[in-house]
């Protein structure tokens, strides 16, 4: 994607709801207090990285710290290769989400970045289907408030957010699309997609 298409133009690939049609039934260990708690501490970590000053590469770093802590991300990189992935061996798709790890984290933090100055704040939580959904409002100068939506789960036996949603569109939607096209100009090839998120994002 090019860095400089608006926010709404990364992301807005696909109705929003489809990325749902896959997940899974989950038990209701997690609470929506502890759902909001999480994300108020992601966010609270988002809002210090925009605002710190740090050049680009270091943000994108801390960015991925801040994926690898508070997302769930296997079953973000499983969900956007689809079942392309159910036949792979255990070392290509750990390469695979290893890639893809980086490439989310580039890609969202290119977005992210675009919040310098402004700050994101969780204002609600509440229970949805089999997961709890945090709302938060971004406030960036010269526009809008808009919202972030994020979707909590505890499937992995950890708290982890699984899914962001700006403005009613669906990342997990989104990033369906976005790698299934990339595979299918890879032919299939896992290996080759991956070799390609190192750089992507």
């Amino acid at each position: 994607m090019d860095s400089k298409l608006s926010r709404r133009h990364l992301i807005a690939a696909v109705p929003a709801g489809l990325a749902l049609a896959a997940l899974p039934g989950t038990a209701m260990a997690l609470n929506v207090n502890e759902a909001r708690a999480l994300i108020g501490r992601a966010i609270d970590e988002v809002n210090g990285v925009i605002n710190s000053g740090t050049p680009e590469a270091a943000m994108f770093k801390s960015f991925e710290g801040i994926f690898v802590r508070y997302a769930d991300v296997r079953y973000i990189a499983q969900s956007a290769l689809g079942p392309a992935g159910r036949g792979a061996n255990a070392a290509v798709m750990n390469a695979y989400v290893k890639a893809f790890q980086g490439y989310i984290s580039r890609k969202y933090g290119r977005r992210f970045r675009e919040f310098i100055g402004g700050k994101i704040v969780v204002t609600d939580a509440r229970p949805l289907k089999s997961f709890f959904e945090v709302i938060s409002v971004a406030h960036l100068k010269g526009q809008a408030p808009f919202e972030v939506r994020w979707h909590v789960f505890d499937k992995s036996g950890k708290d982890l957010f699984f899914n962001i949603i700006i403005e009613g569109v669906n990342m997990l939607a989104a990033e369906r699309t976005e790698i299934g096209a990339m595979l299918d100009r890879r032919r299939g090839d896992i290996s080759a997609l991956t070799a390609d998120l190192r750089n992507a994002g």
